[in-house]
């Protein structure tokens, strides 16, 4: 079986196993997914999920949080960890969309990197998520699950697991994809523990079997 014929098997049977997978983070705006996705760093999203609810209830728009103080910031998000820097990335982050790009998100992979605070996991989220364009989002249930599987080798940089992916990942199915591989890397194909190769339905074809 080639890398190409079996990536399609892995992601027909996902599908099948997770058909509703979509973002664990919760937002209902662009610019919310780009604040979540920074906060998540290092952080559950579960956890990012409920300190977003006090942010959004004090700063409801990219402007207000543009004006924010970054301490104010700060003493809201500090539980989802690396409070400063998060804090002074999602500032400038909202500064430099009120002032270049009208309050609005922008919907080009390019413009995203230069955002502060967004990388190429993030970019390529946005994208998939907020835009529907092709997007393969690298995270750490992404590259460990990828490489147990077989369908990379031995490759741990995420933007060298993403180039690899877009290779033998039809462009349409990467960014559902991703998401699918994080609930089976959270349930199934586990990090902390062993995997439960008993019960996933990639036993007969994965290549790292129990790895």
């Amino acid at each position: 079986m080639t890398k190409e014929e079996l990536a399609l098997e892995v992601i027909e049977r996902l599908k099948k196993e997770y058909p509703d997978a979509g973002c664990t983070l919760d937002y209902n705006q662009a610019w919310k997914l780009l604040v979540s996705v920074r906060l998540a760093a290092q952080c559950t999203d579960a956890r990012v999920n409920v300190v977003v609810q006090d942010l959004y209830a004090k700063y409801p728009d990219v402007n207000a949080l543009a004006e924010a103080d970054v301490n104010d910031i700060e003493a809201i998000v500090r539980p989802c960890g690396l409070g400063r820097s998060k804090a002074r990335d999602i500032s400038a982050c909202m500064k430099m969309l009120r002032d270049e790009y009208g309050g609005k998100v922008p919907d080009d992979f390019d413009a995203l990197l230069k955002l502060p605070g967004v990388g190429r996991k993030s970019a390529n989220l946005i994208m998939g998520d907020v835009f529907g364009k092709p997007a393969i989002v690298t995270d750490t249930h992404c590259i460990r699950l990828t490489n147990r599987i077989g369908l990379v080798d031995g490759i741990k940089e995420p933007k060298k697991v993403e180039m690899a992916l877009w290779k033998i990942i039809p462009s349409e199915e990467g960014s559902d994809f991703c998401h699918r591989l994080v609930y089976h890397g959270r349930d199934v194909c586990t990090a902390r523990t062993a995997p439960h190769c008993d019960k996933c339905c990639l036993n007969d074809i994965c290549q790292k079997n129990g790895v």
